[in-house]
Formats: C-alpha cells, structure tokens, sequence
C-alpha cells in the first residue's frame, strides 16, 4: 500500500508525507482511505474496445513487436503509417486500416494492390475470381469457362490434347500476377496440399501434407475449408472485415495477431 504523496493536511494545510498517520503540525488524523490507498495498475489496453496486433516472426510463430490500437484509425503499410514496414516491397504505401467501429475492431483494404488477407477458421464461402493462400502459394479461384471447343467456319476443329467436364478451375498466381499451374478439378471438390493431393507442392516447407480443400455444392456455392494445417489457410477480404480476437491478418510478408481486451 502506498499513501498519496504529500497529502495536505484539511486543517491546517501542512503537507504530510506518505506513511504517516498523523499531522507533524497540528495532529489531525489522515483519513483512513488516504492511508489505505493503492496503486491502480492502469494501461490504455484495459480500456474496453481496445486491442493491439502483434507480429508473428520466423519459421517458429516468435511473436515480435506489438503495436496498441489506441486512436481512431491506424494506418499499416511501407510509407506514411503509424504501423510502419518500410522494407516489404509486398506491402502498398498505404496498405490497410484498423479502426473501431461500435467497439469493434476493423480492417480495411486501402486499395492495395497484394490485398489483405484473414486466416480461415471455420469452412468459408468463396466466389470465382477471388483469391486465398496456402503456404507460400497464392490462388484464385475460377469458374470453368466457356466451351469454345467447336469447329470453325469451314468445319475444321482446332487440335488440342482431349478435354475433360470440370465444374471449376485453381489458378497459381506467380510473381508479377501471371498464371502459373491450372488445375482443372474432375470431381466437386480438390484438395491442396504437400504430398498426396489434387494439386501437390512438395517443396513448399510452408504447406501442411493435406492443407486445404475447395468444394463445390450443389446450389452452386464453393467452400473453402483448412484442413487442419500449421501454418493456416488466408482468404482475401472485399473491402472490409470486422476482426475477432485471435484472428490472423497477413500484410504483404508480414503476418499479425489480432489481441482484444475484452
């Protein structure tokens, strides 16, 4: 317990020094609440509504740095931002916002261009064209487009390799956004992973041997669901997303944990 500092006497306005019970000058008593009180260990992140992110570096998930979200916006990206990352070339001058809304925490995308991605925890719904990652490895997804295997004006076919029925289509995305392996599926469903999979990347260390899996159903919605992996399965949000505690926001090569006090 620790008395205020120099508490001024009510009677004869002597200050009293911390500890004593008594007036040196004219005797008064300190009140009992004076005597008894203590120090509040109080921090800006005890404020309800308030979280922080902390930065997950290394093969091992060390957590690093944490940066508090205090005020009423944050800027994240590699010039011109509270939370600053001046040497990821992935990562847009402005990148992403959190802010508060209704005491919930949100993320923006500030129209960057490698996007802002949310760890999946639960079995989500995608639509052709978007994109996710596994490991190191960035997809979109596609729907199967049009046949155009028909003949031409005089009747001739064009030659080709024999083409199979696939309901949808997983497009690598490589450096410099050019598609890389096209992995058309035969079935509703295709699994990603590092061995024994649909669509297999042996020498991503990053990637878990069954990662992800990408579903078809029959009303004509795709699933995308992680399969238990390490290191996570990322999905790229549209405009904005409401954050959770414990989420996982992946930035350029910079991958954060969403910590909330309340």
């Amino acid at each position: 317990m620790e008395q205020a500092r120099n508490y001024v006497c009510k009677e004869c306005s002597t200050p009293i020094p911390s500890g004593h019970k008594f007036c040196g000058r004219c005797g008064a008593g300190v009140p009992q609440a004076i005597v008894d009180l203590q120090v509040e260990f109080f921090g800006a992140m005890q404020a309800p509504g308030k979280a922080r992110l902390i930065l997950i570096r290394g093969n091992a998930g060390v957590e690093g740095l944490s940066y508090l979200l205090q005020g009423t916006e944050h800027i994240a990206g590699r010039q011109d931002a509270q939370i600053l990352f001046p040497e990821d070339h992935w990562l847009s001058a402005r990148h992403a916002n959190f802010f508060y809304r209704n005491d919930k925490l949100v993320v923006k995308d500030e129209g960057s261009a490698n996007g802002v991605y949310i760890r999946v925890r639960q079995p989500v719904e995608v639509a052709a064209g978007e994109h996710f990652l596994c490991g190191e490895q960035l997809f979109r997804l596609e729907a199967t487009p049009k046949d155009t295997a028909g003949p031409e004006g005089d009747q001739t076919y064009f030659y080709s390799s024999p083409k199979r029925p696939s309901p949808f289509r997983i497009v690598q995305i490589l450096r410099g956004g050019v598609p890389g392996l096209v992995f058309c599926a035969r079935e509703n469903s295709a699994r990603i992973g590092r061995e024994e999979n649909d669509i297999n990347f042996p020498e991503d260390l990053y990637m878990s041997g069954n990662h992800a899996t990408v579903e078809l159903l029959a009303d004509g919605k795709f699933i995308l669901t992680d399969s238990g992996s390490k290191n996570g399965t990322y999905v790229r949000i549209k405009g904005e997303r409401e954050l959770a505690n414990g989420d996982y926001v992946f930035l350029g090569h910079q991958l954060l944990r969403v910590e909330m006090t309340a």
